[in-house]
C-alpha cells in the first residue's frame, strides 16, 4: 500500500488493515515509520468523519467524579454549598465563570468543555 491520503471508506479500511499488519514494527524503521504516518491519517480521517462531540459540562463533571473516585461533597470547594452542589449537578443552575475556573483546576477538565451551553431546569 502507497501512503496517500485517505479520502474513502475503502481507503480508510485498507489503512486500518496496513496499520494493523505493522502494529508491532519497531519504532525508527521503515515498518515503523509507515506505521507513525499511517496511524496519522487515520485519525485525521476519523476526526472529520467520525467526530465525537464534548460531554455537556455535567456529564463531564459525573464522568471526572467517578474516575477519581470521588463524590459530590468534594465539589464543594469549587461549586459551594451542598445546596450549590445539587442545583448545579441537577441542572437547575448553571455553572458560572468562578465556577468554571475551580472544576478545571479540581477535575482537570478543560475549560472549553465547561464553558458550553447546557440546558438547565427551570426551578419552578
Amino acid at each position: 500500500m502507497n501512503i496517500r491520503p485517505i479520502r474513502t471508506r475503502a481507503d480508510y479500511r485498507a489503512a486500518l488493515k496496513e496499520a494493523e499488519r505493522l502494529w508491532e514494527a519497531e519504532p525508527g524503521t521503515r515498518d515503523g515509520d509507515r506505521v507513525e504516518v499511517l496511524v496519522t491519517l487515520i485519525e485525521a480521517y476519523e476526526a472529520r468523519h467520525f467526530p465525537i462531540p464534548a460531554p455537556d459540562p455535567v456529564q463531564a463533571i459525573e464522568f471526572m467524579l467517578e474516575q477519581k473516585g470521588l463524590s459530590r461533597r468534594d465539589l464543594e470547594p469549587a461549586i459551594g454549598s451542598r445546596g450549590r452542589v445539587s442545583e448545579i449537578m441537577t441542572r437547575k443552575r448553571p455553572l458560572t465563570l468562578p465556577m468554571v475556573r475551580a472544576l478545571s483546576a479540581l477535575l482537570q477538565i478543560p475549560t472549553d468543555v465547561l464553558v458550553q451551553q447546557y440546558e438547565t431546569r427551570s426551578a419552578a
